[in-house]
């Protein structure tokens, strides 16, 4: 039996921020989160999980 990791795969992490994305309120913070997003974007498409994991946190910080 495969045992599943608490922590969600980058591909759920993309859906899961970009909904926080939608749903915040224009403005500076969204402003910035949406820069992190596109550069996590842009790292999970060159396949660097690690850099657009960090990217995805930063966003999901500027939402905060």
């Amino acid at each position: 039996m495969e045992a599943k990791t608490p922590v969600p795969n980058t591909t759920e992490k993309m859906k899961s921020v970009k909904a926080a994305w939608d749903k915040a309120p224009a403005g500076p913070k969204k402003d910035a989160a949406l820069k992190h997003y596109q550069a996590a974007e842009k790292a999970m498409a060159e396949k660097h999980d690690g850099e657009c994991s960090r990217e995805l946190d930063a966003a999901a910080s500027a939402l905060a």
